[in-house]
C-alpha cells in the first residue's frame, strides 16, 4: 500500500458541467442508510469469491484480499436520496485488478472492454453480493474503471462497519446504491440480471449527473 493519494475528483467532467450533480446538495457529514442491520464477520472465515464468465474463478481470504495491488484515491460520494460528500479518501483494490487476474480482460489498461471470451460465455454484466443478502448490478464498462474500488479503508483508517466495513465498493461516477456494503463477492455475467433496488424500481444505470435514480 502507498500513502499517495490519487485525485478522482475530476471526473465529473466526463458525465457533466459541474462536480455536484443535480438534485445533490453537499454535505460534511457521511450518513449512513442501509436496506438492513449491520451483518457480523469474522476475518479467520471470512471469503471473497470472483465467479462466472471467467477463465479462473477466485477465492481470498480476508489477509490475501488486503495483499492485492491496492491505491488510496480522493473520490466524492453521491446518495441516490440526494446528498453528495466531496474529497472522501478510500483506500482498497480497483475493480480491473480482479477482472485482470479471472481472465475477464487481458490487462488493466483495457477499461472500455467488453470481456473476454471464456468457457462459460463473454462477460458483459457484473453482480456484487454481500453479507447481508444484498446485491446490485453494473455493465462491465462501468466496472472497468480505476475508480471503481473495492474499499477496506476510509480517511486512513479501517472502514467502520455501518459503512460497509471491513469491505464495501465505491463508484464514485454512479449512485452510490451501486457500490455494495459488506461486499463478498462479484460474478461475471453473459447477460443482464438486476439486483436488490433495481428489482424495486431503481435505475440500472445510476448516472447521477443524468439523474438516473429510477427506471
Amino acid at each position: 500500500m502507498t500513502n499517495d493519494v490519487t485525485d478522482v475528483t475530476e471526473l465529473y467532467r466526463e458525465f457533466g458541467d459541474d462536480r455536484l450533480p443535480s438534485g445533490q446538495r453537499e454535505t460534511e457529514a457521511f450518513p449512513v442508510l442501509s436496506k438492513g442491520p449491520t451483518p457480523d464477520w469474522d476475518p479467520e472465515t471470512w471469503e471473497f469469491t470472483v465467479t462466472g464468465a471467467v477463465e479462473e474463478e477466485l477465492s481470498f481470504s480476508w489477509e490475501e484480499f488486503q495483499a492485492l495491488p491496492s491505491e488510496t484515491q480522493r473520490q466524492d460520494f453521491h446518495c441516490v436520496t440526494g446528498w453528495s460528500k466531496f474529497d472522501c479518501e478510500f483506500t482498497g483494490v480497483p475493480f480491473p485488478v480482479l477482472a485482470e487476474r479471472a481472465g475477464v480482460i487481458d490487462d488493466v489498461d483495457e477499461r472500455g472492454s467488453s470481456g473476454n471470451p471464456t468457457e462459460s460465455g463473454q462477460a458483459v454484466h457484473v453482480m456484487f453480493s454481500a453479507l447481508d443478502g444484498y446485491t446490485t448490478d453494473l455493465a462491465l464498462e462501468d466496472c472497468l474503471r480505476e475508480e471503481a474500488l473495492f474499499a477496506w479503508a476510509y480517511d486512513g483508517e479501517s472502514l467502520p462497519p455501518d459503512h460497509g466495513g471491513p469491505l464495501r465498493v465505491v463508484t464514485p461516477h454512479k449512485y452510490a446504491y451501486k457500490g455494495a456494503k459488506w461486499v463478498d463477492g462479484i460474478e461475471f455475467l453473459t447477460e443482464t440480471e438486476r439486483g436488490y433496488w433495481e428489482k424495486r424500481g431503481y435505475s440500472q444505470t445510476a448516472d447521477p449527473w443524468q439523474e438516473e435514480r429510477y427506471s
